[in-house]
């Protein structure tokens, strides 16, 4: 199961970030487990996630979903600021 890390940028505040409950919610339904919340100390507006995901091409096909846009737009998430890392291994 990789290790996922998306980094993006947010429009409202990082405790509204934190505290919200979509990711649980969207990410829970495809089996991700292990959601890890990250907030850049020098702006706050940077953040990210690292989570474990058992299938990839299901988290591909639900971003591009209307639930995925709903949830990042009541998160602040700036779609066209996401990067999406995929653990590598050697």
């Amino acid at each position: 199961m990789p290790t996922v890390v998306a980094h993006h940028n947010i429009t409202k505040d990082a405790k509204h970030w934190l505290n919200s409950p979509k990711r649980a919610e969207l990410f829970g339904t495809l089996g991700v487990t292990n959601i890890r919340t990250f907030i850049d100390p020098q702006n706050p507006s940077r953040v990210a996630v690292m989570m474990d995901v058992p299938d990839m091409a299901k988290l591909a096909g639900m971003m591009q979903s209307k639930a995925a846009a709903d949830a990042m737009a009541h998160d602040g998430v700036v779609p066209e600021s996401l990067v999406v890392l995929v653990e590598a291994k050697a």
